[in-house]
């Protein structure tokens, strides 16, 4: 789709409607002829987007600068390394002020700081300058920071036109059967000659279960499991990552490093968080198992749980959500000095 957007490849069927010269990042390198060096390039892409030469000229220093090559600036491209050419590419297609940038994954390919560098650029491009950014990714935090809208797509089919946070939650939920509870059958291979998965799920305070937490509540994430021969040291744990897909934190069975031997029988695991911890918002989670020597994992599952939890007080007159993934209740003294 982006391809054809970009006009690289013609559409089998239908038409697109485009109002602006569009720039786009869709692998590395593209746009770039290989023979020719970095600084030939800049005029190349420019001239392609349809940018005069003074126009080129007038922004080539800030694109050099903001690319960190000007050392091998008269080196051809096709030396460079693959950070090296996405650090020019989007340098390029982010600077010669195209109405429409279209930027793909390849993005990852650079180190964390550059990365950071083209976010702020592209947040730049799209709110002071007001010209459209198509980013098309898997991380979640960046698409928060970035996007005010947010597509969804399906089998090349749009699922999903709505805000960002719409459409986040509707993508990190796609493949969860049920909210608060999975049930594992012997076809879903969620099971060794030694240990079998069977069923987890989401407690409230009151021992329900449940996908929907008040955060002063507490709540405890459960897994039942068959243990099929006897195990030694046999540890039972959990993930926890928000919307954003940031890895929070896991907690394995403390039992496990006793190192004794987990009998045939079936179990139930389970783990307990107090109110005040999480911030609102859905939380996924998925579970793992290991035994000693806890060299390689027995059985490991996707994300298969998710859960809300649900601001209650708020803040402010309107009862916004507070900033931050945790949303702990902390203990303040105020004292006079005189």
């Amino acid at each position: 789709l982006l391809k054809i957007l970009s006009r690289i490849t013609e559409p089998t069927a239908g038409r697109i409607r485009l109002k602006g010269r569009v720039a786009s990042l869709l692998e590395v390198g593209t746009g770039f002829h290989p023979e020719l060096t970095g600084r030939e390039n800049i005029f190349l892409n420019g001239s392609i987007l349809g940018m005069s030469k003074a126009e080129i000229n007038h922004k080539f220093d800030e694109i050099v600068e903001f690319a960190e090559i000007s050392r091998f600036l008269d080196t051809p491209v096709k030396r460079y390394s693959s950070g090296m050419y996405v650090r020019l590419a989007f340098a390029v297609a982010a600077h010669l002020e195209p109405e429409i940038l279209v930027v793909d994954e390849v993005l990852a390919v650079g180190d964390t700081a550059f990365q950071k560098k083209c976010l702020g650029k592209m947040e730049d491009v799209a709110t002071r300058d007001g010209r459209t950014i198509l980013f098309v990714s898997h991380n979640m935090a960046a698409i928060r920071n970035l996007c005010k809208r947010g597509l969804v797509f399906q089998k090349g089919v749009l699922h999903l036109d709505g805000s960002t946070e719409e459409g986040i939650n509707e993508y990190l939920s796609d493949s969860i059967v049920d909210d608060s509870a999975v049930i594992w059958n012997d076809k879903d291979e969620f099971m060794t000659d030694e240990l079998k998965f069977c069923k987890a799920y989401i407690l409230n305070s009151d021992n329900q279960v449940s996908s929907h937490i008040d955060h002063r509540q507490s709540f405890s994430i459960a897994i039942e499991y068959e243990v099929l021969r006897p195990i030694k040291g046999l540890r039972i744990g959990f993930g926890l990552q928000n919307n954003e897909g940031f890895f929070l934190c896991g907690s394995k069975d403390p039992e496990a490093w006793k190192k004794s031997i987990r009998e045939p029988g079936k179990y139930t695991s389970s783990c307990t968080f107090p109110g005040y911890v999480l911030n609102h918002g859905k939380y996924f989670v998925n579970f793992g198992s290991d035994k000693f020597p806890y060299d390689f994992s027995l059985i490991r599952t996707p994300f298969c749980l998710f859960f809300d939890i649900e601001e209650s007080t708020g803040h402010g007159a309107d009862m916004r959500r507070l900033p931050g993934a945790i949303r702990p209740r902390l203990m303040w003294k105020i004292k006079r000095q005189y």
